[in-house]
């Protein structure tokens, strides 16, 4: 019997999302992220070849499914305060593993 292991390491966290196209993305999930009785996650996009990479994150809110599905349903954050706060807590996380940049523009 033939096992096949290349590459399968890098795929245990990524997630594949539809965009409001109803087109595949495909995200490195980072982090998740409770604030305030919520849960966040932090998402990066995987960049198809020849592809620029802006390394900006991707936080979506995760929203309470029903329990017969099991599938979790990520909603866009408008709130900007709330972003921010999300992404300060990632960045407090991972301050030594990534370098951040911050835009203050």
């Amino acid at each position: 019997m033939e096992e096949n292991f290349g590459g399968e390491e890098e795929l245990d966290n990524i997630i594949i999302l539809n965009d409001e196209n109803g087109n595949e993305v495909k995200f490195e999930f980072l982090d998740l992220v409770d604030l305030d009785n919520e849960q966040y996650v932090v998402l990066l996009p995987v960049l198809e070849e020849g592809e620029e990479d802006d390394g900006e994150v991707v936080i979506l809110k995760i929203e309470d499914t029903d329990e017969e599905s099991e599938e979790e349903s990520y909603v866009s954050v408008d709130n900007e305060e709330t972003l921010m706060k999300v992404f300060n807590i990632f960045k407090e996380k991972f301050k030594d593993e990534f370098d951040f940049v911050d835009n203050d523009e």
